[in-house]
């Protein structure tokens, strides 16, 4: 496996992640397009197929019924994420930043988690996920969703 880990003069190492294979890019774009009555169930057959896929996993949080399905799919996207990066030599620090489009699948779900304990009242893992952002990306403004 091919680890991308960057120095830089200025701060923390970055990580970025490999993209994932193009077909499994093109079965989520397929399954992201399919009428919105049969959409959740087409993302949850690509997330099936293909487990270790982050954005798939954020997009079945997107798409999920109520906010502990959502809460629910976005940690397993988190914690396989964190496992990903891991894997492609991230330490437990340093940046990952949305720039990046292989990036954007773990901070999608890392974000949406934030938005989903938000929403059931876990103010306190909000906090920590925000931080957690920050870090990672401090251009996280430009790209986070706000927590309504």
């Amino acid at each position: 496996m091919s680890q991308q880990v960057n120095l830089t003069g200025s701060g923390p190492p970055e990580t970025i992640l490999v993209p994932e294979p193009a077909a499994h890019l093109a079965e989520l774009d397929a399954a992201l397009a399919v009428a919105a009555h049969e959409r959740r169930a087409a993302v949850a057959k690509v997330v099936a197929d293909h487990p270790r896929f982050l954005d798939a996993w954020a997009r079945l949080a997107e798409l999920g019924r109520d906010d502990i399905e959502r809460y629910a799919a976005y940690r397993v996207g988190y914690h396989r994420g964190l496992d990903t990066l891991r894997q492609n030599g991230w330490r437990g620090s340093g940046y990952v930043r949305w720039v990046h489009e292989s990036n954007r699948g773990f901070l999608r779900a890392l974000d949406g988690l934030r938005q989903a304990a938000a929403a059931i009242g876990e103010v306190d893992e909000e906090e920590r996920i925000e931080h957690f952002l920050r870090q990672l990306d401090p251009a996280v403004n430009e790209w986070s969703t706000p927590t309504p």
